[in-house]
């Protein structure tokens, strides 16, 4: 396979010199990114797991405040606990700001303005002690949920950020970094060969030079 040399450059000690310099600023660069992008991975790791340990703990929350539901509605009837679900109070709006992780801006959901009422908004005699029970649950499930959406904006933005780095890294593995040393090569290869022919020639002239004097 001929190896490719970049262009504009001439067999020159100036060009050599920048080829060199360049060469080491991107061996530089591409040891910076392999290893933002060993760091972004381990990251990655990290929040998967995390999510998945909150997803599984989830459904298992959700199946019991589900039962204490279904439970309330046996006992005071379907109609009469989706009238009790209409006297709950707004929880507010979710904000957004940017968290910054290793040079990544990452999404993070503001949850100040959020209220989340933990305390019946209806009376306990008109109710049971399941359907308070499934209140307090999906409160907290709603707490959680908040928590679980902002763990996958992280990993969207880590997934986004990791396949960029992935293609800087091979950008100048596979390219730029061979074509600076190819180019590095043969100016140094022409360098080279000039000089020769400079030996050479000047030998040849010390010799005529020599001869003319005998």
């Amino acid at each position: 396979m001929t190896e490719q040399i970049l262009e504009g450059y001439s067999p020159t000690r100036m060009d050599l010199l920048e080829i060199r310099k360049k060469l080491v600023l991107a061996e530089k660069g591409h040891k910076l990114l392999e290893e933002k992008r060993d760091a972004l991975v381990e990251k990655f790791f990290d929040v998967i797991e995390k999510r998945n340990n909150l997803s599984r703990e989830l459904e298992e929350e959700f199946n019991e405040a589900f039962l204490s539901l279904i439970q309330a509605q046996m006992i005071l009837g379907e109609k009469k606990v989706e009238d009790v679900s209409n006297l709950s109070n707004e929880i507010g709006e979710i904000s957004f700001d940017t968290d910054n992780i290793m040079g990544v801006k990452i999404p993070k959901m503001n949850t100040k303005e959020i209220s989340i009422e933990e305390k019946p908004q209806y009376g306990f005699f008109e109710t049971c002690a399941k359907l308070d029970d499934s209140k307090k649950m999906f409160s907290k499930l709603l707490e959680r949920l908040i928590e679980l959406a902002g763990l996958e904006a992280i990993i969207k933005s880590l997934t986004v950020e990791i396949e960029k780095t992935k293609r800087r890294v091979n950008v100048l593995e596979n390219n730029l970094i061979p074509k600076l040393k190819s180019t590095r090569k043969y100016i140094e290869m022409q360098l080279e060969e000039r000089e020769r022919e400079d030996f050479f020639r000047r030998k040849r002239i010390k010799a005529i030079l020599e001869s003319k004097k005998d």
